[in-house]
């Protein structure tokens, strides 16, 4: 069945100005364009908007979606399955915070005790799910499942000041990451502050801190898409690949 760009608006909820912006972008072509020049789309189109939105639901950009869906080995099937697992994950998600609110009611009302501990581990547990969802396949091939395991042990074990000190360390790597973009200053006093600091971050939660997986995550996070993306919107262009020069430099 074929589609204006109205009525395949409608039908899938995003404006008619995001479908022109997806054919402006090459990321979602019209089938053919019509004798009155209107967008027309088919199934095949409708099936790549799915996966579009499926994608774009995981909070990944635009051009991460376009490479994904234009690697000639991109199988939609699989990709299904992948969509499955991690809407699952997100549901997991959502009842460890609920449980957790539930729980705080209780406690508020006197009707049960609750820990220190037990007040952060719905948040902690969706961080978890979060990362597992987004880097577990990757870490796992990268490092042994044994070492990822015991990692997420060490992370649910946090208690609320490790968890303080963990994000400070990262913030304060982001601080001096950010000076060094600007200063192009790779063996500066900020530029060891920051691997100093991400080193620090790491430590939180991994169980034996050596330098070959510190270098290793440093390769990690030029080679893959999403650690870039994460590293330089919060500090900048080029930040991921800056970050692993500092670590690859500060751990020889």
């Amino acid at each position: 069945m074929d589609y204006t760009i109205k009525k395949i608006a409608e039908l899938s909820g995003i404006s008619t100005r995001t479908l022109r912006y997806y054919d402006e972008i090459d990321l979602l072509k019209p089938a053919y364009l019509n004798s009155s020049g209107y967008r027309i789309y088919g199934t095949k189109e409708i099936d790549k908007l799915q996966q579009i939105l499926f994608y774009r639901s995981l909070d990944l950009k635009l051009e991460v979606i376009q490479k994904l869906l234009n690697n000639p080995n991109y199988d939609p099937e699989h990709a299904l399955q992948e969509h499955y697992h991690q809407l699952l994950e997100k549901l997991q998600q959502l009842d460890y915070q609920i449980l957790t609110v539930e729980k705080t009611i209780r406690y508020k009302k006197g009707e049960t005790t609750m820990t220190d501990k037990e007040k952060f581990v719905g948040f902690k547990q969706e961080k978890r799910l979060e990362n597992e969802q987004r880097y577990g396949k990757e870490i796992r091939e990268k490092y042994s499942e044994y070492t990822v395991e015991a990692s997420n042990k060490k992370w649910l074990n946090l208690t609320e000041a490790d968890f303080a000190g963990m994000e400070l360390a990262e913030k304060e790597m982001f601080v001096a990451l950010k000076i060094v973009l600007d200063t192009k200053d790779y063996r500066s006093q900020e530029a060891e502050k920051a691997f100093l600091k991400h080193r620090e971050w790491l430590q939180y939660t991994s169980p034996v801190y050596s330098i070959e997986m510190h270098r290793g995550l440093g390769e990690l996070y030029i080679s893959d898409e999403r650690f870039v993306a994460y590293y330089d919107d919060r500090a900048g262009n080029s930040a991921a690949q800056t970050l692993n020069q500092l670590i690859q430099h500060f751990t020889q």
